[in-house]
């Protein structure tokens, strides 16, 4: 295993801000996607969440991986409006928990807790695949790592895979009707928009891929 496969405080710090900015720059996409279907707040909720999530790295940094993941969803928790910040804190506090006590994460290590979060987020919005939400993008990503490290390509390599998953899942909601959310509301004029969340959580895989490499 190189340094490179080594996700320290370092590499998950860089993560996250990264996550920040590509949520900024797309902060009037997000909250547009949501006009359609939502509260039209997505991009909003999550810029105002991720900037709080920055400020409070900045002004303590945790140490180890579990103390850095918990510190950013309990802040995502508490500054995010809507349903975006108990899915998106619970993810990162589900990672947390399989973090542990290690104070870096091995490839196998981060691919776990990145499925943890996926099934906090599943349980937390009692949501599956199909149901048009941001499992719809984040499943087909933590399979996409999975199947990746297992043929033993580089994390960078894998979690770039894993954001090409994340972005075909995140398409893939456009036609579907949601079952779940403030959109499930519409039933079939849901069809035919991005959903939101999708989309921002392909961001966290494209802003992944980028900080490992």
């Amino acid at each position: 295993m190189t340094d490179a496969d080594v996700v320290d405080t370092a590499v998950l710090t860089a993560w996250v801000r990264h996550f920040a900015r590509l949520v900024a720059e797309h902060a009037e996409e997000l909250t547009a996607l949501d006009a359609a279907i939502g509260d039209a707040d997505h991009g909003t909720n999550m810029d105002r969440g991720l900037t709080a999530v920055v400020a409070a790295l900045d002004g303590e940094p945790p140490a180890g991986a579990a103390a850095l993941l918990k510190r950013v969803g309990m802040t995502l928790v508490s500054t995010v409006g809507g349903a975006s910040g108990p899915l998106y804190g619970t993810a990162f506090l589900r990672m947390a928990t399989a973090a542990g006590d290690r104070p870096a994460l091995d490839p196998a290590g981060f691919a776990a807790a990145l499925r943890a979060g996926l099934d906090g987020v599943a349980a937390r919005g009692r949501a599956e695949p199909g149901d048009k939400t941001l499992c719809d993008a984040y499943a087909p990503a933590v399979d996409a790592l999975d199947e990746a490290l297992a043929a033993g390509r580089p994390l960078g390599e894998a979690l770039v895979a894993a954001h090409a998953a994340a972005e075909r899942g995140r398409d893939a909601t456009t036609p579907m009707t949601a079952r779940k959310g403030r959109a499930s509301y519409l039933g079939e004029r849901s069809a035919g928009h991005q959903d939101p969340g999708a989309t921002s959580l392909a961001l966290m895989f494209q802003a992944a891929a980028a900080a490992v490499r």
